[in-house]
This record gives structure tokens, C-alpha cells and sequence, in this order.
């Protein structure tokens, strides 16, 4: 009789899983034996720790559109695993939990160690998981670990995407799946199958209409737009009636933003051009967007107002639209969907030179694309000059990824995307040291392209382990550290008082060699600017550490005030 473990492989393999990250535990490690046997069809990335693993299987699952799976023992992935899974939760992001409740054979009602059964004396990592998945399993006879999981997968699949668990009585595991009786398991493909949800033609219509009656139209590009189809279906149909195309923090880089139509990432963090010309809208639409308070200066009512604004938000789960602010043309569908039939109509063509010219007034009023010319005091380098290189260095095929802090603001809110889809940001929690682990999967997923990842110190130092899981599974990366020991976005806003800000200095570039790396320590633009142009031929994981002006703020680049 087949064990349970090796059923569970074999349904990973019929989901389609051909890679899975982890730092196994218990019943994880019961299983390796079965995922060594199947090595050829399903690769088992080993990282460092369990956040690294859960990052990795949340980008993964970003960039494909087909859940990352991620397994470990039941302790660490409710609490250090917990990170991707929330960052997942949050992003809509396809992945899949493979977890355990770490019970020692049965011994979860009598307190033993690490029990997450949820018992007396035990944690319960059933509810913890429940708190931030669509669906969470718990399997406690070997059948229901196969209908979990294709449960699991079902629901990680489905709009809207995100993570699904699956936690496994551990003494089950090594079990022999016996005659079930009435409980039959199906392949899973019947499981999978669903046709997607086409958009109402009649509401596209009236969508179109809006669009041509329009004097100023704005869309909001979110998240639900990046896709390789609808990226360039957003640009074709903005470019072709003349409508500018702001971003959410998720949706920047949906379309070049050099082109005529791009006015840059809405919010206190954001293009102050983007966060005017919404405000000049007549018509607002929201193309995957949530129109969260986060990117929208907190419901501003001089960016978006539904008494004197008429709003559209095209989305593919209807509880998103009208979630936040009331919506007047609501358009179920995935937008690529949307677009595709929005094309087919006339929207206002003939307003396009005046639209345009409008865009191209705001733009320059409000200095979109300039990037400040700053300069670091002596030994150091100012974020400023670090976008600057990368304006100059970035290539079609590079892929970025970026972490938390000033540094991320900086590169958010003056660094213009050029390529669409080029840009891998944390957009769900958002946390400190989410940028390496995800350049390590973005590596993963685009073997042919070189990712380079910017990131502090401070989150740095939290997921530096990711550099030998890059070494181990031949994924180089190239790794800009803005270091200004400390935490500069949490200096910035205590205004000049400096509690529980500084680290103590931190050399990356060493500790890069240390785990088989090559590590530089740049500090001035060109050092930076030759350490990436060396790093993009080496073929190995490359730490730059760029000794960064720590007087370098992000309010500079901020837009705290909303004043025009």
C-alpha cells in the first residue's frame, strides 16, 4: 500500500508542482525521501530559514500566476513562516502550505514540545493559519491529505488569489493509505478545471461611453494589471484615446513610464504629478486596483472624491469593487479581459492631443522624471545617486526587486520603470528583508535574466542567509545594500532624534565572501556604477555595499503635504 507521504507527492506533481521551498522539520523531513525519488519532475529548494523559504514561494507564485509552495514544520511556519504567507494574503498572491501539526506520534494532548495541535499545553497552528489563508485544511486521515491539498490548490487559484494551507496530523504521514471505504480520491485536474468569469459586455459599454464623454480621464493601475497581457493592453488602449496612467505602489511599472501617458505611483510616497492629475480627474478608473487608503494619502478627498468625481473600478473578485469608495460603473472580469473589449469601442479619440497635453503640463509642474540632483557628503553616496546609476544601468532584460525604508521610497518615487513588469516590490505587509529572498526566486523564475535586488542594511542584515541559498541552488543575484547604519526612514520621521535608529556597522561585503560570494564596498556613484557592470558578466552572487549618506531622507522625495 502507498504511505500517505507519498501520496501527498504524488498530488503535488498531478497540481502541477515542479518546485517546493523549504527548511524541513518533522513530518516535512519524513517526506524528503519520497521528493528525492521524483528530484527530476519536483526540485526542493532548501533555504535558511523559514521566512526565506515562505518569500521565495510567495514571488514565485507572483511571477508565474501558479501557486509557490511552501513546507515546514508547524511552529516556524506559523511564526517565522507567517511572513510570506501574510505578504501573500495581502498581495493576492497564488501559494500553497505544507505543514504539520509537530504532535511526536500522537502526543499533541500531552504537552510535548513544539505541539501545534491546539490541544492543552499546545499551540494551534490550524487557527493561526486560518487567520491568513482563503482556506485551510486539517487532515487527519491519509485521504484527506490528497483532497486537502486539491483543495488547497483550488482555492490558491481562484480569484482572488492568495495562500492556502494544509496541516497534516503528523503521525499520519508515514501512514499506509488503507482502503478508505466510501472515500474515494479523484485526480485532481477535476478538482482545477473552472472556465474564468467574462465581463459583462453591456457594463464594458458604459465604461466606453464614460471614457469618450471624458475631459480628463485617469486610470489607476494595480496589481490586477500586471499581467503580461494586460500590460500591454493597458498601454495600447491609453496611448490610443490619450488617458494618463497612474499606478498603486503594487501597479508601478505596468506600462513604461517615460511614455506620454505615464504620470507616475500615486501617494505620500509617491509622484506628486500622479497624486495631481488624479486630482484633476472628471473620470477615475480603477483598472486591479483596491483604491486602498495606503497609496491614496489616506482617502485625500483632493485626489479622489465620489461627489464630484464619476468612479469606474474594474475588478475581478465584486467585493472589491465599491469596497472602498462607492463606485458608479462597476466591471467584473479580469482587466486584460476588460481592456481587450474596451478596444473595440470608441473612447474619446479625438480628445487626445488635449488630453495629453495635459498629462505633459502636470508632469513637468510637478518635476516627474527629475530625479533630484543630490550629492553625498564626502565618502558616502546619496540615495540620489543611486538612483541616478541604476536611471543609467538598468537594462530591458534586467529584473528589480526592491525591500522597505528610504531606500525603497527613493527608488519608488524617482526611478521611472522603463520596462513593464520589470519591477518585484513588496506589496502586501511591505516588511523589512523581503528584497533578497525575492530576488533569489525572481532568479528562479527568470534564469535568463539578471535580477539585482536594492535594500538597507537593516534588511540586509534580517535574510542575509538568502546569499547561500543562491550559491547552493546556482541562483546569482546582484545585491545593492544602502547602508547608513540604521533605520533612515525611522530617523527621518523623528525629526533629527535619534532613539533606537543606529546599528552598529556591518561589513557586506565581507560576510558576502564568507558565504562564496564576491562583495564590494563602493563609496561614490562610479565605484557603484563599475561594481554593477562587473557584477552583470560574473555569473555569481554579487553584494555591493554602498556606504549611503545617512542624512539622505526620504521626505525630500515625499509628498506629505499635498499642497499643489
Amino acid at each position: 500500500m502507498p504511505t500517505t507521504k507519498r501520496a501527498i507527492v504524488d498530488t503535488l506533481l498531478d497540481c502541477g508542482v515542479d518546485h517546493a521551498f523549504t527548511l524541513p522539520g518533522l513530518g516535512i523531513t519524513w517526506m524528503l525521501d519520497e521528493f528525492d525519488q521524483v528530484k527530476d519532475r519536483l526540485r526542493v529548494v532548501l533555504t535558511r530559514s523559514e521566512q526565506i523559504a515562505s518569500v521565495m514561494a510567495q514571488v514565485y507564485g507572483r511571477l508565474t500566476g501558479r501557486p509557490g509552495v511552501f513546507m515546514g514544520q508547524g511552529p516556524w511556519v506559523g511564526t517565522t513562516g507567517a511572513f510570506g504567507v501574510l505578504e501573500a494574503y495581502f498581495a493576492g498572491s497564488p501559494m500553497v502550505v505544507l505543514t504539520d501539526t509537530s504532535c511526536y506520534d500522537g502526543y499533541g494532548m500531552y504537552g510535548v514540545y513544539q505541539t501545534m495541535t491546539g490541544d492543552y499545553g499546545a499551540a494551534d497552528v490550524r487557527t493561526t493559519l486560518a487567520s491568513m489563508t482563503k482556506f485551510t485544511g486539517y487532515a487527519t486521515e491519509p485521504h484527506e491529505a490528497v483532497y486537502g491539498l486539491q483543495l488547497a490548490f483550488k482555492h490558491a487559484q481562484l480569484p482572488r488569489k492568495g495562500p492556502a494551507a494544509v496541516v497534516l496530523k503528523s503521525p499520519i504521514i508515514r501512514r499506509e493509505l488503507d482502503d478508505p471505504g466510501s472515500v474515494v480520491n479523484y485526480p485532481s485536474e477535476g478538482f482545477l478545471r473552472h472556465v474564468p468569469m467574462r465581463p459583462d459586455p453591456r457594463a464594458v459599454e458604459g465604461l466606453a461611453c464614460a471614457i469618450a464623454s471624458a475631459k480628463m480621464p485617469v486610470i489607476i493601475a494595480g496589481q490586477g494589471a500586471q499581467s503580461e497581457r494586460a500590460r500591454k493592453l493597458v498601454a495600447t488602449v491609453a496611448d490610443r484615446a490619450g488617458i494618463a496612467v497612474a499606478t498603486s505602489y503594487n501597479g508601478k511599472g505596468v506600462v513604461d513610464e517615460t511614455s506620454e501617458v505615464a504620470c507616475g505611483m500615486l501617494g505620500t510616497w509617491g509622484a506628486r504629478s500622479a497624486n495631481r492629475l488624479l486630482g484633476q480627474a472628471d473620470l477615475v478608473i480603477a483598472l486591479g486596483a483596491s483604491l486602498g487608503p495606503d497609496y491614496l494619502r489616506f482617502r485625500d478627498d483632493r485626489m479622489i472624491d465620489p461627489k464630484r468625481q464619476t468612479i469606474a473600478q474594474v475588478d475581478i473578485d465584486p467585493r472589491n469593487a465599491g469596497w472602498v469608495y462607492p463606485v458608479d460603473l462597476p466591471v467584473i472580469g479580469d482587466v486584460a479581459d476588460v481592456l481587450e473589449m474596451l478596444a473595440t469601442h470608441s473612447l474619446g479619440e479625438q480628445q487626445r492631443d488635449v488630453r495629453l497635453a495635459a498629462i505633459r503640463d502636470t508632469n513637468h509642474r510637478h518635476g516627474f522624471g527629475v530625479i533630484p540632483e543630490e550629492v553625498g557628503s564626502t565618502g558616502t553616496v546619496h540615495l540620489s545617486e543611486v538612483v541616478q546609476v541604476l536611471d543609467r544601468e538598468l537594462q530591458p532584460d534586467d529584473m528589480l526587486t526592491l525591500d522597505a525604508g528610504s531606500n525603497r521610497i527613493w527608488m519608488t518615487s524617482c526611478l521611472r520603470v522603463r520596462t513593464p513588469g520589470q519591477l518585484v516590490v513588496p506589496g502586501g505587509i511591505g516588511g523589512m528583508g523581503w528584497g533578497l529572498p525575492a530576488a533569489a526566486a525572481t532568479r528562479l523564475v527568470h534564469p535568463d535574466r539578471n535580477a539585482i535586488c536594492v535594500i538597507g542594511d537593516g534588511g540586509a542584515a534580517m535574510t542575509i542567509s538568502t546569499l547561500a541559498t543562491c550559491v547552493q541552488e546556482d541562483l546569482p543575484i546582484t545585491v545593492v545594500v544602502a547602508n547608513n547604519g540604521g533605520l533612515g526612514m525611522v530617523r527621518d520621521n523623528m525629526a533629527g532624534r535619534r532613539v533606537a535608529t543606529d546599528f552598529s556597522a556591518i561589513d557586506f561585503a565581507a560576510v558576502a565572501r564568507g558565504m562564496g560570494c564576491e562583495g564590494v564596498r563602493v563609496n561614490s556613484p562610479e565605484g557603484l556604477e563599475t561594481a554593477l557592470a562587473k557584477a552583470r558578466h560574473s555569473g555569481v552572487t554579487t553584494v555591493i555595499d554602498v556606504t549611503v549618506d545617512p542624512a539622505a531622507s526620504h521626505v525630500q522625495v515625499s509628498d506629505y503635504s499635498g499642497e499643489s
